[in-house]
């Protein structure tokens, strides 16, 4: 269980390195040098773009860790431990409204170039610049970053600040200036030969497949150990799921029915571990008629049979949501119990009906319900049509909500088609999820924060649904300037309240990282003993970081 034991647990010791990283710059690689290949499966739902700008978080995942890389890893999974990247070791000042970062010396890029302070200045001069590329809204938190002598990067910001540790050092990668101070729009720069820091480059890309190959010349002693890494892009889950139980694949992310049979029974090798660390939401468009409208999203909530769609929609390896939005066993400890037994939002069909009626809708002859002015409560909700998992937690929702008199279509679109739709703006409602972070916190934040928002047709970077209120965000920013534990612990109780009162979002089941991995060609891999980092292969930046505990067996 993650629990926030103090203020200072983001920044780690700032001398520590895990296994695979050494705090000493050399040309890196063994005598005999990177061995091996490994085969990803995880289904995309449509084929690679062959496009990585970072700053586009329809891409970023495929390459943010093993290319591009932040400056510190976080570990979700583990108390939120940190663990030098690319700086070599950080200072905060005494009220952690300063932020000192020593860079690694002797680090380059990957075209030869020396990494240095001033590229990371840079980078954060870039999110400023143009704001839609701040997926994070460093700069909402940010009063000024600056190059301090040869190797150092301040970072000022406007309040005590160790909670944005995870934002600013983790979660933003790093590019070079020299490339990027020449791209002329670095918004819509598409980025089809990235030059990162990372222990991989791209050494071919098509629609079918990504191809890593090993940075010979990375900066961590000994690292990579694998020579090359193939990302076939799989359309659906059935193909990706062969391939894994196969063993042609070793590593996975996916949903796999009756796994058991399917897959582990397959081989010895074959071993999956599903931590829950976010919620899978039903988010609600509010500058969208009829939802702009508390008392329907109530009633949807109480709509949802969540222990259903746990264990037919997911056959049991997702957890049922709670509206409260805190993940467990995750995280139990911050759950405000007595708020959300106040509140109650348990399935009950009949109390969805009674409060639709008590907002003075009455159900039609068709037995859906309709306003005053004749509109009836009929919705679209836009769904990743080739991600099994989630087309039958739809299919279940919508008869919950035939039942009690709300119509509802499910739109099961591509990859692609979907992401757009969703950031845009241009939908009513959206089955997905948001990123999280090592403790409630950071959920809440992309949920809630007015800042990561856009206006409808503009993208948005978090908080797909629009939700805006100057008390929330007054909260959230009110975080990390608590001093205990218990001032932690009492925002979030207020975050909570928010969740329970405004309805903003609807959390149906936990989500899980997918993760499927076979031991037979490929060890050090994270396990629920060893959980140093997200393991799923579409976890970023934690894909690059897992490469580089992998090694052949």
């Amino acid at each position: 269980m993650r629990r926030l034991k103090s203020l200072g647990v983001l920044i780690g010791a700032a001398g520590l390195l895990a296994a695979a990283c050494g705090g000493t710059t050399a040309s890196n690689n063994s005598a005999s040098g990177p061995t091996g290949t490994i085969t990803i499966s995880n289904e995309s739902g449509s084929t690679w773009t062959c496009q990585f700008n970072p700053f586009n978080e329809n891409v970023n995942w495929e390459l943010y860790g093993p290319v591009y890389e932040p400056l510190a890893m976080v570990d979700t999974l583990d108390n939120g431990k940190a663990t030098p990247w690319l700086a070599k070791s950080w200072t905060w000042n005494s009220n952690a409204t300063q932020l000192t970062f020593t860079m690694r010396s002797g680090a380059k890029w990957q075209d030869g170039v020396p990494i240095t302070a001033a590229d990371v200045v840079y980078t954060f001069d870039l999110l400023k610049r143009y704001t839609a590329l701040d997926l994070n809204s460093d700069w909402t938190v940010l009063k000024s970053v600056v190059q301090k002598g040869s190797n150092q990067v301040v970072m000022t910001f406007n309040q005590p600040a160790m909670t944005y540790f995870y934002l600013v050092a983790y979660e933003t990668p790093i590019v070079p200036e020299h490339i990027w101070s020449k791209i002329a729009n670095p918004v819509t720069y598409p980025d089809t030969h990235p030059v990162g820091s990372g222990a991989y480059k791209v050494g071919s890309c098509t629609p079918e497949n990504i191809k890593f190959v090993a940075n010979k010349h990375y900066y961590i002693p000994g690292e990579p150990k694998i020579a090359t890494v193939n990302y076939p892009a799989f359309l659906s889950n059935t193909p990706a799921n062969q391939e894994l139980a196969d063993g042609q694949a070793q590593w996975g992310e996916q949903f796999i029915p009756s796994i058991q049979s399917f897959y582990s029974d397959k081989s010895p090798d074959n071993k999956y571990w599903f931590p829950p660390v976010i919620n899978n939401d039903l988010f609600i468009n509010l500058k969208k008629p009829l939802l702009d409208n508390v008392a329907v999203r109530e009633a949807m909530s109480y709509a949802i049979d969540r222990n259903k769609v746990s264990q037919d929609g997911e056959y049991g390896y997702e957890p049922p949501a709670t509206q409260s939005g805190i993940v467990s066993p995750t995280f139990s400890s911050w759950l405000d119990t007595s708020l959300a037994a106040k509140y109650d939002y348990g399935y009950d069909p009949a109390k969805s009906e009674q409060i639709l009626t008590a907002a003075g809708f009455k159900k039609a002859s068709d037995g859906i319900f309709q306003n005053s002015a004749g509109q009836p409560l009929n919705f679209t909700v836009i769904n990743i049509g080739d991600d099994s998992d989630f087309v039958s937690d739809m299919a279940i929702v919508q008869q919950e909500f035939k039942a009690v008199g709300i119509g509802l279509s499910v739109d099961n679109l591509s990859s692609n088609a979907f992401d757009t739709d969703l950031f845009d703006g241009d939908y009513q409602l959206a089955y997905y999820y948001e990123t999280g972070g090592p403790t409630p916190y950071y959920e809440f934040r992309q949920w809630l924060l007015t800042a990561n928002s856009a206006p409808i047709g503009q993208p948005a970077s978090y908080n797909y649904e629009r939700y805006s209120n100057p008390a929330t965000d007054a909260l959230l920013n009110s975080y990390s300037s608590a001093t205990t534990l218990a001032q932690q612990h009492q925002i979030m109780d207020e975050l909570q309240q928010v969740m329970l009162q405004d309805v903003p979002v609807i959390p149906i089941v936990e989500g899980v990282v997918w993760y499927e991995y076979n031991t037979a060609d490929f060890t050090g891999w994270p396990t629920q003993s060893n959980p140093y980092a997200q393991p799923g292969p579409a976890q970023n930046p934690d894909f690059g970081w897992v490469l580089l505990h992998l090694k052949p067996a």
